[in-house]
């Protein structure tokens, strides 16, 4: 008897409602739909083929493409035969693709396209236990023995029965490790974190009772499904809960589905919510008259009636008149057009969102619920629910969660939900997990109703407007190895992109200014030395990925220093000191983009 965990609810969605739509896609045609029969038996196929391909328990099978039903297949595949899914971000670069598949020794490797496998190609030789590379449905041929189609994959699976499947199903144990998610640390490469089957199915279940998911639900899948909070939206929580997933067929077409799909549940990063907020807000300016004086008047009694919903409140009376003809005139006209006509839950996550953004919304009668946590666990510590959600704050605990505040202001969390440790790393298991509490490294407060605040970050992690974590010093020290660079600060905490402050070594630009005949007069604007400055940061962008490639940079007139206060006596740079000091500077660069 299997335990309970995400590949056995799955079979249950089949018993329960065979017919039932689990997934759709985009084709010329229009949207095809699978039922949840077809989808366990393309699970369990694919499953079976990786079993023959070599999988074997704990056996690791990485994924690199954008969310597409062969993702989520292979991922509950991998699980299923009782192996391990470890996704990667897209936009990885080829070195950054080879470490993730050498460190989680990934024998098989899912490829979107033939993009995602000159990646793998160019690396292959120092990936000494990748056996196979399939390749997703539709992707171009390749000719080479380590690759196999789609089609030639699921074929291998004539080699294993289904009674060996299901031995290996009914064999999984709940502390069993099912998962990898690879995040960036505050130093070096990046830390897997290690999610076991219970991980996942407790927050699948803690999440779906939040937020009320039912089998009528529908969501649309479309943020890299290597992060966690994607994949409770896309894959543990649907196959959960029979929530009928619609894979976007690119970031670009993402307002088009929107829209054709018009989904009950939508997920989206802060920099998700801007963009709609810029697009709306352009278009309500141009309002004028007794149209400007109409939409005014809509938003305030959103705003209203939005706050009265949020302590737990219905509108009534008067103000219950306003809302049903604002809603005709306003409302109604304005969220089809966003795509969210039939929007009852929307959430924000993976990075701060501004509190002018969620009452921008609540005035177009759209409550945006604000999550917090980190992939360590499972995505959620707290979360703004109906009922009991307040602007600025990440809401109270998820229930079954403890928080606490540790005497520093870090934010501590315990629960079915934290994570087994960090795979092959047991030294930042120890620092991070202590005596059963994570340490999230950011820090923040209760309000006296026990909501969660989160003031600052411990860790010098950067988290950009789009929800990737991102770590500096990394990047920081591929600036400094170039040339005429001696410092390095990287920008980008709640950003649309990374910019850099950078500060020159004045013996190199000595050096650099004799030998191109520049006068010494102001150098560091000089359009050859910024030039040059310019490909050394060019060259440090092709190490890392397109998030982290560093946009804009600003050269300041002297090197940093303890006097100044911007050193540690061991001469650690003070980023807060920096970053205040510097303010000017680093807003006009995004003042610039």
């Amino acid at each position: 008897m299997a335990v309970d965990s995400i590949p056995a609810r799955l079979i249950e969605q089949a018993t329960q409602r065979p017919y039932a739509d689990a997934y759709a896609v985009r084709t010329a045609s229009g949207w095809v739909k699978t039922t949840w029969t077809e989808y366990v038996d393309q699970v369990k196929e694919a499953a079976r083929a990786l079993m023959a391909l070599g999988v074997d328990n704990g056996g690791t099978v990485c994924i690199l493409g954008f969310n597409r039903p062969e993702w989520v297949i292979t991922d509950l595949a991998a699980m299923m035969a009782g192996g391990v899914p470890a996704g990667i971000y897209t936009t990885c670069s080829p070195p950054e693709v080879a470490y993730i598949i050498q460190h989680s020794a990934a024998e098989v490797v899912l490829v979107e396209n033939t993009m995602q496998w000159e990646k793998v190609k160019e690396e292959r030789g120092n990936l000494p236990n990748l056996k196979h590379v399939v390749l997703m449905k539709g992707a171009d041929t390749v000719d080479d023995s380590m690759v196999l189609s789609w089609e030639e994959f699921l074929a291998k699976s004539d080699g294993v029965t289904e009674d060996q499947l299901i031995e290996r199903l009914d064999s999984i144990k709940a502390d069993q490790l099912a998962t990898l998610i690879y995040t960036s640390g505050t130093t070096g490469p990046p830390k897997a974190v290690m999610l076991s089957h219970q991980n996942l199915s407790w927050t699948a279940e803690a999440a779906a009772e939040i937020a009320d998911f039912t089998d009528q639900d529908t969501c649309l899948s479309y943020l890299p499904l290597s992060h966690i909070a994607e994949q409770m939206f896309s894959i543990h929580g649907p196959v959960s809960h029979g929530i009928t997933v619609y894979y976007a067929e690119s970031l670009e077409k993402l307002p088009d589905n929107l829209k054709e799909i018009q989904p009950s549940i939508v997920f989206g990063v802060p920099r998700v919510w801007e963009k709609f907020h810029a697009g709306v807000s352009s278009k309500l300016e141009k309002a004028t008259g007794l149209k400007a004086k109409l939409v005014s008047w809509a938003r305030s009694v959103g705003e209203r009636v939005t706050d009265l919903r949020n302590r737990g409140g219905e509108p009534t009376g008067f103000l219950a008149v306003q809302y049903k003809l604002a809603n005709k005139l306003i409302y109604s006209k304005v969220k089809p057009l966003l795509g969210l006509k039939n929007a009852r839950m929307c959430v924000s996550g993976a990075a701060p969102i501004a509190p002018e953004i969620l009452q921008f919304f609540a005035g177009l009668d759209l409550t945006i619920h604000e999550v917090y946590g980190q992939s360590e666990d499972c995505g959620p510590t707290s979360f703004n629910i109906p009922g009991q959600t307040k602007f600025g704050s990440v809401g109270p605990a998820v229930p079954g969660v403890e928080v606490r505040i540790a005497e520093d202001g870090e934010v501590l969390v315990k629960g079915p939900n934290v994570f087994m440790g960090y795979y092959k790393d047991p030294a930042a298991t120890s620092d991070t997990l202590i005596d059963g509490w994570l340490h999230s490294g950011d820090l923040g407060s209760f309000d006296d109703d026990g909501f969660l605040f989160i003031t600052g970050r411990k860790k010098e992690i950067i988290i950009t407007a789009g929800g990737k974590n991102i770590a500096p010093k990394n990047i920081e020290a591929a600036l400094k190895n170039q040339d005429l660079i001696a410092e390095a600060v990287v920008i980008g905490d709640r950003r649309k992109f990374l910019t850099a402050l950078l500060t020159l070594d004045e013996e190199a630009v000595a050096e650099f200014a004799s030998a191109n005949n520049l006068s010494k007069d102001n150098v560091i604007a000089d359009a050859k030395l910024r030039a040059h400055i310019q490909s050394g940061v060019d060259a440090v962008n092709e190490l890392f990925a397109r998030v982290e490639h560093v946009r804009k940079f600003a050269v300041l007139p002297r090197n940093f220093s303890i006097e100044e206060g911007e050193l540690t006596p061991t001469q650690k740079i003070k980023r807060r000191v920096i970053n205040e000091k510097y303010s000017e500077e680093i807003e006009a660069m995004y003042a610039e983009a």
